[in-house]
């Protein structure tokens, strides 16, 4: 899904959203659906988003911009989440369907970004991610599990470098992680959790 990609991918994301039944995707989503107001509300990375049916609208409220990469990653959710429970099991981005085939824009989008915001300082990743509603999970130096999604939790996994070697990290998924989105969207999902992470520290 590169930039210049998003459009199309955009459309056809609309395009099945509207023809699923939203009673169904709220269901396995565990988005709250107003029918009345034909509207879904989900948290991603701590706030609140409206999305709108059969349209695929995204809206934070009526003055936001929503970037285009998360309107799609939340109509891929909304139409793809299936009836499967959090298994807590932790599996590798390599580990999905196809994994290897995204590894380089994932390690781009993800890992590097999380060395390089937390990497010397692994206090900060449990503090910006307890900010998101994390919870510390005991792994590396310092690891902070975030509900990026409601049925999609998300580790980040930082070791601190020392005089020979340089910090490292890691992001870890549900094993049930591919029964709600597409691998390539998990090559997106958590850098813009990250994003949100680097804000509050």
């Amino acid at each position: 899904m590169a930039l210049i990609n998003l459009n199309p991918a955009h459309e056809v994301a609309v395009t099945e959203f509207a023809e699923k039944k939203p009673e169904e995707m709220a269901l396995n989503s565990m988005a709250i659906y107003d029918p009345e107001r034909e509207v879904f509300s989900l948290d991603f990375v701590g706030k609140e988003y409206f999305v709108h049916y059969p349209d695929g609208t995204v809206r934070m409220s009526k003055k936001d911009d929503v970037p285009q990469i998360v309107q799609i990653l939340l109509l891929h959710y909304l139409t793809h989440a299936s009836p499967a429970q959090v298994q807590g099991k932790n599996i590798s981005f390599k580990e999905l369907p196809s994994g290897m085939i995204y590894v380089n824009p994932f390690t781009n989008r993800v890992i590097r970004p999380l060395v390089g915001i937390f990497g010397h300082d692994p206090s900060k990743l449990i503090q910006a991610g307890k900010s998101l509603g994390g919870e510390v999970t005991d792994m590396g130096d310092a690891a902070v599990t975030v509900t990026v999604l409601p049925k999609i939790p998300v580790t980040f996994v930082i070791w601190e470098g020392d005089d020979e070697f340089p910090p490292t990290g890691n992001v870890l998924f549900d094993a049930s992680a591919a029964l709600h989105l597409h691998t390539e969207d998990y090559a997106w999902l958590p850098g813009l959790a990250l994003s949100e992470m680097k804000t509050k520290v």
